[in-house]
């Protein structure tokens, strides 16, 4: 078991062990003892875990309620999030009660929004159970729901009372769920961690409570120093510019861990392209990417992706932030005027 302090501004524990979800209700309970909690979930998680987190809850004396929503990332928009916000109405929830996200990163995101304006905001807990959830969007407090004009445009940051996550969940997990974690664990070594990128060799490694814990504590250094997302934090982004236009592109079709793949491979084999870093860079990271299976390409055309882009939430003004590498290991910000990027994608289209 480990427990890892998130010293953001409202301070908040992240735990990581087993047998996490059959004990959500003591968990939960410590914290909040004999609240109402609205448990929300896809019906896929639910399906796996929904009573026996419920049930957990009741035994604490909590008293628990579900919101079970179609799964996959169309469900992740503001249909949803309405029927969500209404159910917490007729629930009756206050604010002294609490929502518990128990699911992925599509769930985490969906009911933190909720739980951030409703009522002007309640207590929010993550149960992540993905790979991807666990090692990402459960920690740091970014919310968030789809428009049609692109992924995350309305959202807060609404940071988690506690994050607990239960890697027996990740026993069950498909393997393409399971490989959309480690593009995010890898994303970790690239920006800042070379030795993170070379002991991830494989899916059962980055499962493993030791790596979930080492990308963990990286994010919680970041985002604590940055909880807004106007600096430093931004190196998180890496790969999800082009990559959130490829999910969009895609209609949705490619997931987020494939099209940040992608997305980070464009970037590396660009910024190679253009002497920014070494060849050998780019190379690592494609043969990585490779080997757990996943992209380092798309057919959709730069143009498309480009033009999906521009109605990223990094662009400002007339510029956008990419993440751009200068080794295995070291990222750095760089603004440049929002036009350029047709470039980047254009120079990272071609495998090396």
């Amino acid at each position: 078991m480990h427990a890892i302090t998130v010293p953001a501004t409202r301070p908040y524990q992240v735990t990581i062990g087993r047998g996490l979800l059959s004990r959500a209700g003591e968990c939960i309970g410590q914290l909040f003892p004999r609240r109402s909690v609205a448990v929300v979930s896809d019906d896929t998680v639910f399906a796996l875990y929904g009573q026996t987190v419920m049930h957990s809850l009741e035994a604490s004396g909590c008293t628990p309620c579900s919101f079970v929503f179609e799964h996959g990332e169309a469900s992740k928009n503001l249909t949803t999030y309405s029927r969500l916000m209404e159910f917490l109405a007729r629930s009756r929830l206050t604010r002294a009660d609490v929502v518990a996200a128990l699911g992925g990163g599509v769930t985490g995101d969906l009911a933190g929004f909720a739980a951030a304006t409703y009522l002007r905001g309640i207590a929010a807990v993550q149960l992540p159970t993905t790979l991807l959830a666990a090692v990402d969007s459960s920690v740091g407090g970014k919310t968030a729901v789809n428009l049609p004009q692109g992924k995350n445009l309305a959202g807060a940051f609404h940071l988690p009372a506690a994050v607990f996550c239960d890697c027996a969940a990740f026993d069950s997990l498909p393997e393409h769920i399971v490989r959309d974690g480690c593009a995010e664990v890898l994303k970790y070594g690239m920006i800042c961690d070379a030795e993170l990128l070379r002991l991830a060799k494989t899916p059962d490694v980055c499962k493993s409570e030791a790596v979930i814990e080492r990308c963990v504590r990286i994010k919680s250094r970041i985002t604590a120093a940055d909880e807004h997302d106007t600096g430093q934090r931004q190196l998180l982004n890496f790969g999800h510019t082009i990559g959130h236009a490829i999910e969009a592109c895609s209609g949705f079709s490619c997931s987020h861990g494939q099209a940040v793949a992608a997305g980070m491979a464009y970037i590396t084999r660009a910024a190679a392209r253009m002497g920014l870093c070494r060849e050998e860079c780019a190379a690592e990271l494609e043969s990585t990417l490779r080997a757990f299976g996943l992209p380092v390409s798309t057919s959709i055309p730069a143009r498309a992706l480009f033009e999906a882009a521009l109605s990223d939430k990094k662009c400002t003004g007339q510029d956008i932030t990419l993440v751009l590498p200068q080794a295995v290991g070291q990222c750095v910000l760089k603004t440049m005027p929002s036009g350029c990027l047709l470039d980047f994608i254009k120079k990272g289209e071609q495998p090396l």
